[in-house]
Order: C-alpha cells, then structure tokens, then sequence
C-alpha cells in the first residue's frame, strides 16, 4: 500500500504539486516579461491561432467551420473561452493561457515519466529481492533527483518558456506526447507486474488513448505518434495473444486512436471536397512553399533532413556546436536505459523519446516543410522552434544520466553530482539567453518584416470613423484590426463564403461585396497582390490613401459609397 501523509495524499501527488506550483509561478513570470515587451503577438502564427478562434463567434458568418483547416483545430477551441473578453483578445492574452496551463502540465509530466522509468531501473535479480532491499531507498532516492533534474530542464528551457507565453501549438503539443508516454509507459509498466495489470493497465491505457487523440487534434506530428504508439500495441498484443482481456483493450486502444484522424479526413471531404485538403489545398504546407518559393536545402535528402533538425533541436539547449553534448547525453543515456531498464517499457520509452527525429526528417525531406538554421545554408532562421519536440528526450535523458551516476560510485557524493549537473544546465541555458532564445528571434524577425506596413496602416485605420465596416484579405494582416480592436463582424474577409460551394462561392458575401463593395462596406483595404487587390471591383472607389513601407508591397484605403451608419 501506498504512504500517505496526514493530508491524504501519497508523496509522488506532494511533488508533483510542488512541482507544479513551482513550474506554474515561472510560466507566469515569463508571460509577464514577455507582454510587457510586447513580445507574445509578434509570431503570425500566433496571430492567426487567435484570430481563427476568434472567429468562431466573432465574425459575419460564426460557427465551428471558421475553424477552416490545415491547422488542426484543438488549440482554437481550447482558446475560445479565453478570447471572449475583448481585452483578452486585442492583447493577446487569451491565446496564451492554453499554452501555459500546457507548459505545467509538461513540466510535471517529464518528472513523473524520468521518475518512473528510474524507479523501475533495477535489473531484474535486484528487483526479485525483498521490499526493505538495502539499496532500494538510494536507487529511490536517485530516481527522484533524476526526474528533478529531468524537469528543471525542461522548465527552464528558454525557447520553451518563450513559446508558453504564446498562442503557439508546441507547448501544448508537447504536454499531450509527454502524457501519451506517462501512461503508456504505466500501462506496460502494469503487464510487466501482473498483479496490477487487469487494475492499472486498461485505465492507463484509456488515459492515453485520451491523450494521443488530443495530439492528433493538435498538431500532425500527433498522427506520428498514433501509428508508433499503435505498432507498439499491436507487437505486445502479439506476444500475449491468448490474454482476451489484453486483446479487448488493444483493441479499444487502436480504435480510439484512430477516431480524431478519420474524422479529420471526413470533415476535409465534407467542406472542402478534398479530405486531404489540409495537405495539399491552397493554405497547405506544399502550397506554402510553391508560393513562398523558400530554399529547403534538404528537399529529397534525408540525411540532410535529419542533421537540420537535430541542429535545430540542439540550438534550443546551448550556442553554437555546444549542443552536441546535449546531443551525445541524449545517446548515451539511451544506452543506459536499455541496459538498466532491460523490459518492454524501455523500448517503448526509447522509440517514442526518438520519434520526433523521424517525424520530422521526413516531413522535412518530403512533405514540403521548410527549417532553416541560423549557422547553415540559406543562414535563417524558419521554423526554428520545431526543434523544441525533442526537448523531452534531452529532459528524461538528463535526469538518466545524474541519476545513473548517484546509483553508482558517485553515490557518496550525492549534492555534489546534483549541484554540477545543475551548474552545466544553467550555464548552457545562459549563453542561449545572452544571445536570445532562437524562438523569440524567428518571432522577431516575423514581426520585424510585417511592423512597417502594419503599423502605418493602423494609423490610418485610427483616423476613419468609428464603427466603420472594412473589406479586408485577413490572411496576413489580420493582426491590424486585433491589435486596433475592430470586431471581426465588422470585416468582410475571404472567409465569408462556404467552401463546400465550387469552384467560387459567387453569392457569399465575401464575392459580393468585391462584385460591389460601396454596397457592404464603408472602406476597402487592399495590400498589393492579396485577394482585394487582385479581385475588387474600384468603380466608385474613391482612394483615400497610398501606404508604403520599407521592403513591403504598398497598401491602398478606399473609401466606397456606403453612408455610415
């Protein structure tokens, strides 16, 4: 039976409410840093998570289909409730908190994932002893350290703690994988014992159906995970073929897990005529890249592939080829838990740890997604924060390593392994502040590029009458009418019209009033070569103004006939 202190409660739910409480102040500490520079609107993306969410119940035709697709629609609907105030919108704010309650939750789990792997690390002669073992409270005692060291790394990641101050889907993303992992790690974890299995086994299992099904709505690389953490199911069912009740729950298992993706597929097929719309329709990634005509220097290379990315994953841990020791701490504490661990669970642990460097080499290599690295060819800096999916490896791996070295000689040196291994975090993770974290750099960069042309439109947007109604492309500049305030009910933009109506919508709105904007809209603001621009009908127009912007194609205000309301 498990302690428990006065309060009820067993000492693993104490330190992981530490843990969390801990981890809780630091996010808010960073969010607060990071708005008052004014920092946690400059990705696009981030704009655009908002303002898709956003839409759902602000805009001239609200509803579940202005989640659109291509981004998979978790993050918006988790964002919502949040978004409903204006002020939490206009500032930001309400897209942030999903990502902050996400980066706890991530924080706590790594300690329990590294704590539970440890504690189980005893090889099997050690384990076959009794309870009172001699050396049972010291490899205990090693293991919780271990997920300490585990956590704080994660935690203190400054990539990390960048992106949690954002609408960015990563933090979130990371939490549901790293849950994925806790509890498919105590359902085999539960087979290996016996006893336990028919009791803890299907609940864990369950549990991490439920989170595997929020990664696939969350972001792609959670389908990835799907067909991993489902080949692993389908191996251990295999083995224990003749247990029913095992085969019963595989089956739920999978069955579970393949819901949010056919779904997916289905609702792709129903509104855009495309169930792989999200793949290769006109906002995909393959589309994206036509149009963008960014260089992917490892096109049709997967080895170049996988050397971007993990130079991408290193470069959010240390500066410059530092982070090659992250890299070789990460393999050589993988070949600790296979030797210490010597069960299923290691081998689902490793494959699962390692699995975003496939994931990505491949999308990377053949899927049309671009990564740039600031120290290799083209020298930029694109999609810089996917190398923060395996911040969990370098984590679980960290806190292997300390804990490997506290179970053996260094054991009579205990702080002193602690303290160390503390110190090379903290001072890896300090040069990476002193030069800026490469997430916030992407986001600066982004924002650098679009503040010019942004900026002087919001001033003359400013001088318009109030309540004005606008029409508007809102696929890039949509942050204007955010950070000024203006409801998106009060935009006609290219998604007033209904996808499933081809090849054009020609009664929506949207091609209404381009036909004749004098008799929907007060103004028309068109940036040169967007959907207004090209489409708008500029008989009647009157134009009001012309706004140029270093390294930016212009953009024009027209006032219509429209009377003000």
């Amino acid at each position: 039976m498990k302690k428990r202190t006065a309060s009820g409660e067993t000492p693993a739910v104490n330190r992981s409410t530490r843990i969390g409480t801990l981890a809780a102040w630091v996010s808010l500490a960073s969010f607060f840093y990071y708005l008052r520079q004014g920092d946690i609107l400059m990705h696009g993306d981030a704009v655009a998570h908002i303002n898709i969410a956003r839409r759902v119940f602000d805009s001239l035709n609200p509803g579940p289909l202005q989640l659109g697709t291509v981004w998979l629609p978790l993050p918006h609907v988790l964002m919502i409730p949040f978004l409903l105030p204006d002020k939490m919108w206009q500032s930001g704010i309400g897209g942030s908190i999903p990502s902050m309650i996400a980066y706890v939750l991530g924080v706590i789990g790594i300690f329990r994932l590294t704590t539970g792997l440890l504690e189980g690390a005893a090889p099997a002669e050690e384990r076959s002893q009794s309870r009172d073992s001699t050396r049972a409270p010291a490899r205990s005692a090693a293991a919780q350290l271990g997920g300490f060291i585990a956590a704080f790394v994660y935690a203190a990641n400054p990539n990390l703690l960048y992106m949690q101050a954002t609408a960015l889907t990563e933090p979130l993303a990371l939490a549901f994988y790293i849950w994925a992992m806790v509890y498919f790690a105590d359902f085999v974890k539960a087979l290996e014992t016996g006893g336990s299995a028919r009791e803890v086994g299907p609940r864990a299992l369950r549990r991490c159906a439920y989170c595997v099904a929020c990664a696939e709505l969350t972001r792609y690389d959670g389908w990835f995970l799907a067909g991993i953490l489902g080949a692993l199911m389908l191996v251990i069912g295999a083995r224990r073929w003749n247990d029913r009740p095992l085969r019963w729950s595989a089956l739920k298992f999978l069955v579970g897990i393949s819901v949010a993706p056919v779904l997916w597929l289905v609702y792709n097929a129903a509104v855009y005529g495309n169930a792989l719309a999200f793949a290769n329709g006109p906002y995909s990634a393959k589309a994206i890249e036509a149009r963008v005509q960014a260089p992917n220097p490892a096109a049709h290379n997967l080895w170049a592939a996988a050397s971007y990315f993990l130079k991408s994953a290193q470069i959010t841990l240390a500066v410059g080829d530092w982070g090659r020791f992250w890299l070789l701490a990460a393999i050589v504490a993988t070949v600790l838990m296979a030797w210490m661990l010597r069960r299923q669970t290691a081998l689902a642990i490793l494959v699962l740890l390692w699995s975003p460097l496939a994931f990505y080499s491949l999308s990377i290599a053949y899927g049309s997604v671009v990564l740039h690295v600031p120290m290799w060819w083209p020298f930029a800096i694109f999609n810089q924060r996917f190398g923060l999916e395996l911040l969990p490896l370098f984590a679980v791996s960290a806190g292997v390593l300390v804990a490997s070295a506290l179970a053996g000689r260094f054991a009579v040196h205990q702080w002193k392994v602690v303290t160390a291994a503390v110190a090379l975090i903290v001072a890896s993770y300090a040069f990476v502040w002193v030069q800026k974290p490469f997430c916030w750099q992407e986001a600066w960069r982004n924002w650098e590029i679009r503040r010019g042309l942004d900026t002087a439109v919001e001033l003359a947007i400013k001088e318009l009458p109030p309540h004005s109604i606008f029409l508007m492309d809102t696929d890039e500049h949509v942050g204007i009418v955010e950070r000024l305030g203006i409801p998106l009910r009060r935009v006609v933009n290219n998604q007033d019209m209904r996808p499933w109506v081809r090849p054009v919508d020609a009664e929506s709105l949207w091609q209404r009033a381009l036909r004749d904007p004098g008799k929907h809209v007060n103004y028309v603001i068109a940036f040169e070569g967007d959907l207004v621009d090209k489409a708008v009908n500029r008989t009647d127009l009157t134009l009001l103004e012309v706004i140029h912007a270093s390294g930016q194609p212009p953009a024009r205000i027209y006032e219509t006939r429209l009377p003000m309301k």
